[in-house]
């Protein structure tokens, strides 16, 4: 064998980023989706179990893009953060509404919404929210 063979595959350092990020959206979607199952088989209303489900991904988010992005708190980069906040929220009601409106299945518009506001999640992040 190779040197070259025998050492691990190293990944350019963006897509360990963006890897990084990915994994630890997908925890915070856990929670998310988690939390607005659990509201949801207990009776709460659709639209108060997402907002539950995403205020706890929220903060759950906010301390791990903080550490990826190597950032310091700051009141700028907070209400940047919250700007991206806000978007991203309305994307996902608009997107739990229309499920729900059109198949009577909220969680599917859930689903939908979080690659999208993953996407717009990083992309704002590193270019404008923690620059």
């Amino acid at each position: 064998m190779t040197k070259a063979a025998d050492s691990p595959v190293r990944m350019p350092p963006r897509w360990r980023e963006f890897a990084v990020f990915v994994a630890g959206g997908t925890l915070c979607a856990l929670v998310d989706v988690g939390l607005m199952q659990l509201l949801l088989s207990v009776g709460v209303h659709y639209s108060l179990a997402a907002s539950a489900g995403f205020g706890t991904g929220l903060l759950l988010n906010f301390a791990i893009q903080s550490r990826i992005f190597k950032a310091r708190a700051s009141a700028g980069t907070f209400a940047r953060f919250l700007c991206v906040i806000a978007i991203n929220y309305g994307l996902m009601l608009a997107c739990v509404a229309l499920a729900a409106h059109l198949f009577d299945h909220p969680l599917a518009g859930k689903l939908l919404s979080l690659p999208i506001t993953s996407i717009n999640g990083y992309i704002l992040g590193k270019r404008w929210v923690y620059r």
